[in-house]
């Protein structure tokens, strides 16, 4: 097997695990750069998930091939809404960010296997036969080299959400809404001095990170697991978290961080196909990733120096 074949097995495979790592990541960039920790970026995945296969399941007679894009919506604004109760608890009632991550994280699984239950009266659902499959990308994918390594029997959702990074980079360090969105994250009382309103800055980034974490929970259920269960998100929302941490609270930082992550989990599902790793034992593989979040967040970041006031609720006119 040459360096070509194995390139091209491991490149469209990372990007695909590295999408709801990636779409999640930005999410979080958004709320904690105003302030805001949110730990519940898993359950928000979690909720988006079940919401995308739910609306597939439901509607993939109505829609055929649009559907996995409408569920994609839908993930979307189920991620907002549910994300609306964090900002309440850790916002306008000033409870503890991290204890309300958490209970967020448990309310979205709960929730989700309950209806589970209810709905398809099994612990998961069916799976979709309206998913992401592999597509070839028009004009780009006759490239000579580039075209087979990166366009040529791919997805979409890959593309779609290194677009959404620059523009999300764009946004928060180039208009004057993310200059607002990171002065309340840096220091509030400052940012309230200018007329900024802190509250509603806030409001708005973690509800963006809502809508941005259901959109990643609603890739990964449609692209990789094909249906909802318990298992179905098992910690990728705390990798796009690391992912977050390792890039140094910057949109693009955290898309490279998200594409390590994917690739370290793509060779715990593709390693036994390669030459180097197939007499590796499969469990090595599987726990690769976590073991290397532990890593890169403990010994190669440096001082990663997050947004001065994240954390802290602003209490106006305290010093």
């Amino acid at each position: 097997m040459g360096l070509m074949d194995v390139l091209l097995i491991i490149i469209p495979s990372t990007l695909l695990w590295a999408t709801p790592l990636i779409f999640t990541a930005l999410g979080g960039a958004f709320s904690e750069r105003s302030g805001v920790v949110n730990i519940g970026l898993e359950g928000l995945m979690v909720i988006g998930a079940f919401s995308a296969i739910v609306f597939n399941l439901t509607f993939d007679d109505t829609f055929g091939d649009a559907t996995k894009w409408i569920a994609l919506l839908v993930a979307m604004v189920m991620g907002g809404l549910l994300a609306v109760l964090h900002a309440l608890a850790s916002i306008t009632f000033r409870a503890d960010q991290v204890v309300s991550g958490v209970a967020i994280n448990l309310l979205a699984i709960g929730a989700a296997l309950f209806l589970v239950k209810r709905i398809y009266g099994k612990g998961q659902t069916d799976i979709i036969q309206e998913s992401f499959g592999k597509v070839d990308v028009p004009f780009l994918s006759d490239i000579p080299l580039i075209g087979d390594l990166f366009f040529t029997n791919t997805y979409w959702p890959p593309f779609l959400a290194i677009i959404v990074a620059v523009f999300v980079w764009f946004v928060m360090f180039k208009t004057p809404f993310g200059l607002r969105l990171r002065s309340v994250g840096e220091h509030p009382m400052a940012a309230d001095t200018m007329g900024i309103n802190v509250t509603r800055m806030r409001y708005i980034g973690v509800i963006l990170s809502g809508a941005l974490a259901g959109i990643g929970g609603g890739v990964y259920a449609q692209s990789i697991s094909s249906d909802f269960s318990h298992a179905t998100i098992s910690g990728q929302g705390f990798m796009a978290l690391a992912a977050l941490i390792f890039g140094k609270w910057h949109p693009l930082g955290a898309m490279g961080a998200a594409i390590f992550f994917g690739f370290a989990q793509s060779l715990s599902i593709i390693g036994r196909s390669l030459p180097l790793l197939e007499n590796i034992p499969s469990v090595y593989l599987l726990i690769a990733p976590y073991v290397l979040t532990i890593i890169a967040l403990t010994g190669f970041i440096g001082r990663a120096d997050a947004p001065k006031a994240l954390g802290t609720p602003y209490i106006k006119g305290k010093r």
